[in-house]
């Protein structure tokens, strides 16, 4: 039997806009060479998007958002 990767076995429903912008970014941050959660949240805070929640980006806010949305 032939196995493959199905990139999208766990997602629930298709990205918003939102999630498609902040996963972009996140893309983008990690092209740029930022591999640690405190130079992403920096790097969010310079380009956008902002999150959902608060007026910055901050670790908590970045991890709890992160978690919020994988539970949807």
């Amino acid at each position: 039997m032939d196995r493959y990767l199905e990139p999208h076995q766990a997602r629930r429903h298709e990205p918003t806009q939102y999630e498609s912008l902040l996963g972009d970014a996140i893309e983008r941050a990690y092209a740029a060479g930022t591999h640690d959660l405190a130079g992403l949240v920096a790097y969010l805070n310079r380009t956008g998007p902002g999150p959902q929640d608060g007026d910055v980006w901050t670790e908590a806010v970045y991890t709890a958002q992160i978690a919020r949305m994988a539970e949807e």
